[in-house]
């Protein structure tokens, strides 16, 4: 398991994957666009793409990042995890408990979404290296996504656990300092680089903007 400061480091811009937003050119031109700008890691997400489908994608982008050394986390997906040889999986409070995660993948680099002050407090004894604190703002790329937290909300977060914390949910240039500031140690956008024409100067653009 990365030592705290790389840690840190790898989780200070995550690239969340979006098919549909990532178009006509792909997740893989988009990652790699992304990377080059400067994303410290990626999370493949994907909803409805079947599994087998899913895996070759995670082993296609595994491959890419590796030598790069930019870790892949799988979306609540274990058995993609296990199966493309992934650095970590991020899991949700309806997904496979952190506990049964780390028993599987002793190893990973393991996220668990937390979107209030009672799902933190019961996530503290779990095993688990970071939180994806969300939604900071409203999002549309999530559409089962809990109330927005606001900076107050992420600040309250800050202030009762010492864990990584990887903020989500409506992030972008215009706000990336304000949520930074507010206590978190790194950003994870979609539509900012899934969308954007071109995701290596986005993600320029957003690592400027973070301090």
């Amino acid at each position: 398991m990365p030592e705290p400061a790389p840690l840190i480091e790898a989780l200070r811009l995550h690239l969340v994957t979006d098919s549909a937003l990532c178009g006509e050119r792909g997740v893989l031109a988009v990652v790699e666009a992304a990377v080059a700008g400067g994303v410290s890691c990626v999370q493949l997400r994907e909803k409805s793409l079947p599994t087998r489908a899913f895996v070759e994608r995670a082993r296609a982008l595994k491959a890419w990042l590796a030598p790069r050394g930019v870790p892949l986390i799988i979306n609540d997906r274990v058995d993609v995890a296990l199966a493309c040889g992934a650095d970590g999986v991020h899991v949700g409070q309806s997904d496979m408990a952190p506990a049964d995660v780390r028993r599987l993948m002793p190893g990973a680099l393991i996220g668990l979404s937390v979107e209030s002050l009672a799902q933190l407090e019961a996530a503290e004894a779990a095993p688990v290296d970071y939180y994806g604190v969300s939604p900071v703002f409203s999002t549309a790329t999530k559409a089962d996504a809990a109330p927005a937290l606001g900076l107050a909300g992420l600040a309250a977060i800050r202030a009762r656990t010492a864990r990584p914390l990887v903020a989500i949910g409506g992030i972008h240039a215009g706000n990336a300092a304000a949520v930074m500031a507010a206590g978190a140690d790194g950003l994870a956008v979609v539509s900012a680089l899934c969308a954007a024409a071109d995701p290596a100067a986005a993600a320029r653009e957003l690592r400027a903007r973070m301090g």
